[in-house]
């Protein structure tokens, strides 16, 4: 009869606690591993909408120089302050508010000249010096518009002019804007779940992005005005645009 002999080995202490460790943390998990299911995601209709409202002017914003030019920066600067003073006077008389009177730049300059063809080896020289004083008014009679320009040229303006029809309060026009921009969005969501088949839902998300008012020139003039003062001025109209994104629901 043969007899087998079968040794066995001690295995380390260290790796014999790690094995058992292992194998019962393996036994501690589930028998299947699940990986959880996306968020659902809701149908939805993006749209933008756009709305627009015009409104008349009832405010102009304009803005204007006094430049003079003398031998030394002190002459410059009295002869530009003599002239301004007489401007903001004759507005003043006029009915504006000093709220709306704002002196919004002042510059003293020295003035050269530079001799021709000198291939820079002559210096420039030294001719006198130029001093500009601008003024931006708030006129809220746009009527008296042209003969304030009248008045303040005569009176020693004689640099810039530029104009800018606006609205003190748009608040009423601008509602008016979103309520259209808000009528097109819902009018473009409508069709689109309408060709698509599927039935529009509530709105989820309303943003909104209001644009500048636009001056849009009309084909009438202020002819009364036209006839009254030296110079002609047609304020036209204000548009005041909105646009609005919106996303709809999709109903199940």
């Amino acid at each position: 009869m043969t007899s087998t002999l079968r040794l066995r080995r001690a295995l380390p202490a260290g790796l014999a606690a790690t094995l058992a460790f292992a194998l019962a943390t393996t036994a501690a998990l589930p028998a299947f591993a699940q990986t959880p299911p996306p968020p659902h995601r809701e149908a939805v209709i993006e749209v933008s909408g756009e709305g627009r409202a015009a409104v008349a002017p009832d405010m102009a914003i304009l803005s204007f120089s006094v430049v003079t030019d003398g031998k030394t920066a002190r002459e410059a600067l009295d002869g530009n302050s003599k002239a301004m003073t007489d401007v903001l006077g004759a507005l003043r008389t006029g009915g504006i508010a000093d709220r709306d009177l704002q002196t919004s730049g002042f510059a003293v300059n020295p003035q050269y000249r530079y001799p021709e063809n000198n291939n820079g080896t002559e210096p420039p020289t030294l001719i006198g010096y130029q001093v500009a004083n601008t003024l931006t008014v708030r006129l809220r009679e746009i009527a008296k518009l042209g003969a304030i320009i009248d008045q303040a040229v005569t009176l020693g303006v004689n640099q810039g002019g530029s104009i800018q029809f606006t609205n003190d309060k748009p608040e009423a026009t601008l509602n008016e804007a979103r309520k259209a921009a808000v009528a097109d969005a819902i009018t473009k969501a409508r069709t689109l779940a309408e060709a698509a088949g599927v039935k529009l839902g509530r709105v989820i998300e309303i943003n909104e992005n209001a644009g500048r008012p636009e001056p849009m020139p009309m084909a009438r003039a202020m002819a009364k005005d036209m006839a009254e003062t030296s110079v002609p001025i047609a304020n036209g109209e204000n548009n005041y645009n909105v646009t609005v994104n919106v996303t709809f629901a999709i109903d199940p």
